[in-house]
């Protein structure tokens, strides 16, 4: 009879340890919840700030969400794949007006795989900058699409598409490829033309509004 109190005894006891717990998770996740989002927040607006240094902030748009989803079957349609849209925000002035746009995107034919990137357009197509945010690349080759003077190439171009060089720049739309990294520099060129596309198609440099 006694082992069987005791056993009841540490069943009660585990129980309340267990609910004791699970209520002090569930008040550290409600404490802590919110500083852990701005902290996310943040990190993103830092993050489209470097690729367009113009805007003041920038917000999520319904319609644009709702684009993103459809972003595939677009891509498709005007025949570029292996490019994913993941994100596009309206990038703000500081009056509130939207100025442009800045998106999270990316290729899956990187020599090494999945080559992430961000990028700002403005309203009238014109790229502000391009990061690659991560990637696989073969050291020395294809991961030097993370310098400065690779990615910067991108910043001003305004055309419907952007190709790559092996012979020196002549056009403006045009960039220098990597040497020894053409398949990095097609990913990178054909995820960037996807990127173009989306706006020209959603975009008000495409005739659409974006509405919130």
């Amino acid at each position: 009879m006694q082992n069987k109190n005791t056993m009841w005894k540490d069943t009660l006891n585990l129980f309340l340890i267990t609910l004791a717990a699970g209520c002090l998770l569930g008040l550290v996740y409600q404490v802590t919840k919110e500083p852990i989002a701005l902290a996310k927040y943040n990190k993103k607006q830092a993050a489209y700030k470097a690729v367009y240094s113009e805007a003041a902030s920038f917000e999520e748009s319904g319609y644009l969400t709702g684009a993103v989803e459809e972003a595939e079957s677009m891509l498709t349609e005007a025949g570029i794949t292996g490019v994913y849209i993941s994100e596009v925000l309206e990038a703000k002035d500081a009056a509130g007006e939207t100025i442009g746009y800045v998106m999270n995107f990316g290729s899956n034919e990187g020599y090494g795989g999945t080559i992430d990137l961000s990028c700002g357009v403005a309203k009238d197509g014109t790229i502000t900058g391009l990061s690659v945010l991560s990637m696989s690349e073969t050291a020395g080759l294809g991961a030097k699409c993370t310098e400065e003077g690779f990615q910067a190439q991108f910043a001003g171009i305004q055309a419907e598409s952007v190709v790559f060089t092996k012979t020196g720049k002549s056009a403006d739309n045009e960039i220098d490829a990597i040497g020894g990294a053409t398949i990095t520099t097609t990913a990178v060129t054909k995820a960037v033309n996807g990127a173009l596309a989306f706006i020209q198609t959603y975009g008000e440099a495409g005739g659409q509004e974006g509405e919130s």
